[in-house]
């Protein structure tokens, strides 16, 4: 069973998380081992983006092979190059197309066909009738026939358990007919398989899920209360850091990355975030900037959340799940790949210090507007 492992790609500055696995390209009778990579936004690159539906076409037509040739040349680029002998496909077409499909559905926080199917066999469980069997039949024919044996994470039973409830009596399965008696030896199998999958849930943590600031600015204004959004290092929410009252965190970072005054001056004067960027980032930034970014940024958001309660309330509300913050944040390159990452995290720290300071294990007294240590704002 191939394994998929995660990656993504960025659109207009936004990180549209996906999944890969290998797979071969017949192209003009030679065969290159390649990566199939599929995407939430339910676009497939396999030598080019395509959408699910020509993926399909791709695949039926033979251009991404699941069948391979006995003697046909094969190659993986810079790596190596060798001739098919002795060939054996695990997954079909139309196998590999219902895999795919599944990794859109999981991409997307959504129950693939294994778990739909799973989700079915609690139902059955529960309600033994003929509706529920034919329904429990149904989603396990759409689970990719290759990974159905894995289903119930049972190496040594694999799926015949399953197989013996959907399979009607006097049925055969397996040269041998299904009866009453094997019927409820997979019934005290489930029983038993039930027990054990909840007391390992039980064991196992619970993950908060994660809360996704959006990436959208609003051009024509922020709404009112601003829900998420406040967490936006655009946001305009004035922060004062020592005798300086800065329209945003944006501002601040790009006025405290360098000691330029009439750069700094300009930065404050700007009323559009967007253009902050274009007045310094070709300014060079004051000595020891990149090795106290970290420090920078998270002191400037401990301001904000400290000297905005309501906007440390909406940062208190995302609970303990990982905040992924799909905004650019700071305007440059770099941002789109890293620093966005790095502000996720930094609010993180932020909301936890937000908690400890609540429950009376942290002084924060110094963030306030009046005490805010100060930054070298203006050099000489």
């Amino acid at each position: 069973m191939a394994m998929w492992s995660r990656t993504s790609r960025d659109v207009d500055g936004e990180s549209v998380i996906g999944s890969w696995r290998h797979a071969f390209i017949n192209n003009g009778g030679s065969y290159y081992l390649t990566d199939l990579i599929v995407y939430a936004d339910g676009l497939v690159d396999c030598w080019g983006l395509v959408t699910v539906e020509q993926f399909r076409d791709k695949l039926r037509s033979g251009w991404v092979a699941t069948s391979l040739k006995e003697g046909a040349e094969a190659s993986a680029h810079e790596l190596a190059s060798w001739t098919f002998k002795n060939v054996q496909s695990w997954v079909g077409a139309d196998e590999l197309y219902r895999e795919v499909v599944d990794q859109i559905e999981t991409l997307n926080g959504r129950l693939d066909s294994a778990g739909r199917c799973l989700e079915a066999l609690d139902l059955f469980l529960a309600e033994q009738t003929d509706a529920n069997r034919q329904r429990l039949a149904g989603a396990y024919d759409d689970i990719p026939e290759h990974r159905r044996r894995y289903i119930l994470g049972d190496m040594d039973a694999k799926d015949w358990p399953l197989q013996v409830l959907i399979t009607p009596l006097g049925k055969k399965l397996a040269g041998q007919s299904v009866t009453e008696e094997r019927r409820e030896t997979a019934l005290a199998y489930f029983a038993e398989w039930r027990a054990g999958r909840d007391e390992a849930a039980e064991r196992t943590p619970t993950v908060a899920p994660a809360v996704v600031v959006p990436g959208s600015f609003h051009h024509n204004g922020w709404p009112d209360p601003p829900g998420i959004l406040g967490l936006h290092t655009q946001y305009p929410a004035p922060v004062r850091i020592g005798d300086v009252l800065y329209p945003t965190v944006e501002h601040a970072y790009w006025a405290l990355r360098t000691t330029d005054r009439a750069v700094q001056d300009a930065v404050l004067a700007e009323p559009n975030t967007y253009r902050l960027s274009q007045i310094a980032s070709g300014i060079p930034a004051r000595p020891g900037w990149d090795a106290s970014l970290q420090a920078t940024i998270a002191h400037l958001l401990r301001a904000k959340f400290q000297q905005h309660e309501a906007l440390a309330l909406e940062l208190l509300a995302t609970g303990e799940g990982r905040i992924v913050f799909n905004a650019a944040g700071f305007g440059d390159t770099y941002a789109y790949n890293s620093r966005r990452h790095l502000i996720g995290r930094l609010l993180e720290l932020v909301r936890a210090e937000q908690q400890a300071w609540r429950a009376g294990l942290l002084d924060l007294g110094a963030l306030d507007q009046s005490e805010t240590p100060n930054f070298v704002v203006y050099e000489e």
